[in-house]
Parts: C-alpha cells; structure tokens; sequence
C-alpha cells in the first residue's frame, strides 16, 4: 500500500492555480517581448554554470522553479516571438495554437493506432484535406483518393519518408540516386544517407541566375547515372529555397521526373503559407505532377513548433515501405481496412494530438484571416525592399516575391557582416544572413505574429545607421 505521505503528485487544485500563473507569465512575455533583446548574449557554458552539479533529492517548492523562469532560463533565450524577429524564417505562434499544445498535453493520447484515439486520426485526416483545398493543392493529395495526408514533426522528416518510398518503389537491383539543387535545404542529404544512398548517391544540380534548379542540368545528370546502370530515383523540388526564396521551375522538373520514372517531392516549408492567397498559388503550376509535398505551418501559420503537413499522391507507396504490424498492435479496425493508421505514414510509432493546434488556429483565424496576415507580411517585405533598392549604396540581390528579402550594402563583405552584428548587437532586431554567388548577403524575413510595419521600418533604420558608422572599402 502506497505511503500518503510520499504521493508527491501535483493535485488539481495546485494545477489549475500554477496553470493560470503559466498561461498569465506567457501572456505578460508576449506583452513585454518587444523591450527584450532580441538575442541572446550569455556566453557558451553561462546557463549550465546556475544549475546545481546534481537533481534535487527532494521535490522543490513551485515558487522556485517559477522564479528560475527569470533567472536562468530568460537569460539564455533568443527570441523568435519578438516582432523584431527577422531572421532565419518565422517560427511564429498564436494563443490559439499555444492552448491547442496544452489540450494535447493534457489529453495525453497516443495517436499510433486509429484504435488508441479515433479523435487523434479522424481530426487529423480531416484538417488535411481542409488545407488541400485551403491552398489550392491537388485534389489528387486527398484522403478520399489514393493519397493523404499527415502531419510529421518537420521538413527534414518529410523529405526522409518520400525518400524511402522513392528508394523501394525504385529497387529493381540498381543502386538509387537521389537529385536536388545546390540551393536545397541540407535535409535532404542527411535524409540520403539515412535512406542508405549515402553522399556519394547524391546529386547537387546547378541554379540559374535566379538560384532556382536548372532543369537541363538536371536531365542531364540523370542521363549520366542511368546509362552508369545507375536508378535516377528521387527530385526534392524547392517552393522558396532557405537562402533566397528561390523557387524551381516545377513544370520544367515534373517533365524530366516522369521522363526518368522518379519520384518528385516538393519541399515549400516556408513558403507553402502563401498559397493561401489566391494571388501567390502560381508557386503550385506543376504540383498535380508531384508524388509528395510539404509545408510547415509551424514556420508562417501560426502554430507552433513542431506541425509539418506532408502529403502523398499515392499512400499506398509510404505504407510499402513504413508499414510493419506486429502482434501486439493488431486490432480489429486495423483489420478491417477501414481506418489510417497514422505509425505507418512516417519513422516513429508513436505520435501526439499536433492536430489540435492546427485545427485550433484554422478555427480561430478562418481562412479570410490567415489570408489577412500573409498579405500584410508580403506587402511590408516587399515595401521594405523598395527602400532598398531607392537607396544608391544598397542593392536587392535575389528575385523577393514573398516575405523575404535579400540584400546588401555595396562595400562588400566585411562592411556588410559589420553591419548585421553592429544591428544584432543593439538587440531592437535581428537578422541573418547567407551567402549568395560567394559574396555575404543580408536576409530580413516578414512573417513573426506581432511583426508591425513599425517594425519593419525600424530594421531599415537601425541597417542605414550602421552602414553610417562604417568605412566602405574602396
């Protein structure tokens, strides 16, 4: 029998009274985020150095965690919330998001099975058709077709599942070769050698003037793997690559994919938001050629971290390749065919309720208003890179049809480097940068929740009033 005295469980009363202090501390940080700066600046080793050596042997009072909040963990945050957030791309929350985690976490279901929680799968099939036709995709990524759709933990997930499917559908004793940009998020090398094709059965395929794929250089080296006896497998197409936006020639891809039989996956991560306004769905010419695509609402959709919707033309390839049922997880709805069974549409057998969240701000937002904040963020971005371009000593250097903008300052690297840290460093906004033909460039991406246009003139500001204070090489 247990001992009364060493159930040490929070009880309902004392969670619902720390539950509120939570929600309050969030509310007043979002309230206050502003005046904070934006980044960080404890050095490496500074947060673990006020930690105690060892766990506490005891349980401690509530009052002392909470005041740690402040006292250790702020010190050491970066904040993607504050709406000088430029950087990186957006990583954008919502209070109707942040509630729909809290239910999950709460309800603490295991989604594996239709069979552990029906509400787990059924909502989760059913937001992803919504958003089918929330962005205008292909009717052919249904769940009432062959296809459908899943919500992953990220990109890099999505692009390992196609990846692996493209891998068997292709075996026929060749070894398989996968083909991106030189411009493609590093996922996909990574999901390469985690798929077993390794670096070497990888290909980094030339970008025109606009960084975007070159679909010619594309043919052409799938040419060359094939008459090797090699298998062209695999295409990950990128909507709004990470250094500037670029997006490749989808139709031009689809054509030499289904010249060579493989599998073409869509990565718009970032960008995919957008196609929820009418006006940018151009991006989509081409995708009802894709087998698989994806975007992350968790970057511009305002919903949290981690909420990636991955769809598939055919799920009958993702369930050959990830599909394994052991004794213990059959059931009856598994057996009858007429149910998902989300373990088998990506890597992990275990899943959480990320549903919720993304059924939460859809509901809260409505299309009309989701529409609303892309525009906004788009229209400021693209203001933004008029001051730019107005501006002799500044030059825009990549195509900006969204919410990000590439630039420079024409003294050149170091100038432009000493810029960015100078800006950084005064904590009011926060940029990153890459590097583009060689030459570093500067990145400013629209699209945090409480970003204003204020904002985004305050960074033009806070940019010319460094460029002052520096010599500009001859």
């Amino acid at each position: 029998m247990t001992d009364p005295d060493m159930s040490l469980h929070m009880t309902r009363d004392e969670f619902r009274k720390r539950g509120h202090e939570i929600v309050d501390w969030i509310a007043d940080y979002w309230d206050r985020v502003e005046t904070l700066p934006v980044r960080s600046a404890v050095e490496p080793g500074d947060i673990r150095a006020m930690l105690p050596d060892r766990a506490p042997a005891e349980g401690e009072d509530w009052d002392a965690i909470i005041k740690d909040i402040e006292t250790i963990v702020m010190p050491g945050i970066t904040h993607w919330q504050s709406p000088g957030w430029f950087g990186y791309f957006p990583a954008n929350v919502s209070g109707p998001s942040v509630l729909g985690e809290l239910l999950s976490s709460g309800l603490g279901v295991q989604g594996m099975l239709w069979s552990t929680s029906p509400a787990c799968t059924e909502i989760e099939t059913h937001v992803m058709d919504w958003l089918v036709e929330m962005l205008g995709l292909p009717d052919r990524f249904l769940s009432s077709g062959q296809g459908g759709g899943v919500i992953q933990d990220t990109a890099s997930s999505a692009v390992l599942c196609a990846l692996l499917a493209a891998r068997d559908r292709s075996e026929d004793g060749r070894a398989a070769v996968a083909y991106a940009s030189t411009q493609t998020h590093s996922s996909v090398e990574k999901a390469a050698r985690i798929a077993g094709l390794g670096s070497d059965g990888m290909r980094a395929i030339a970008v025109d003037a606009a960084y975007a794929m070159d679909p010619a250089a594309l043919r052409a080296a799938m040419a060359t793997d094939r008459d090797a006896g090699l298998a062209p497998a695999f295409v990950c197409a990128t909507l709004g690559t990470t250094s500037s936006h670029a997006f490749d020639p989808l139709p031009a891809i689809a054509e030499v994919c289904v010249e060579f039989g493989a599998w073409l996956h869509v990565d718009a991560a970032h960008a995919g938001t957008a196609a929820l306004c009418n006006e940018f769905r151009g991006m989509n010419v081409g995708l009802e050629h894709a087998d698989s695509y994806c975007f992350n609402p968790h970057k511009w959709m305002f919903t949290n971290f981690d909420c990636d919707c991955f769809w598939v033309a055919d799920r009958r390839a993702l369930l050959r390749s990830l599909s394994i049922l052991p004794e213990y997880l059959r059931n009856a709805p598994t057996d009858s065919g007429a149910v998902i069974d989300y373990r088998d549409w990506h890597v992990p057998l275990g899943r959480r309720f990320r549903a919720l969240k993304l059924w939460f701000v859809i509901r809260h937002y409505g299309v009309a208003g989701l529409k609303h904040h892309v525009r906004q963020h788009v229209a400021w971005a693209q203001e933004f890179a008029g001051w730019v371009e107005a501006v002799e000593d500044w030059e825009v250097v990549a195509p900006a049809p969204l919410n990000l903008v590439c630039f420079r300052h024409r003294g050149g690297d170091e100038v432009n480097e000493r810029i960015m840290n100078t800006v950084n460093d005064e904590g009011r906004v926060f940029l990153t940068h890459t590097k583009l033909d060689g030459r570093f460039t500067l990145r400013l991406s629209v699209g945090q929740t409480h970003t204003e246009r204020r904002h985004v003139e305050l960074a033009w500001e806070r940019l010319q009033a460094a460029a002052g204070q520096l010599p500009v090489a001859s």
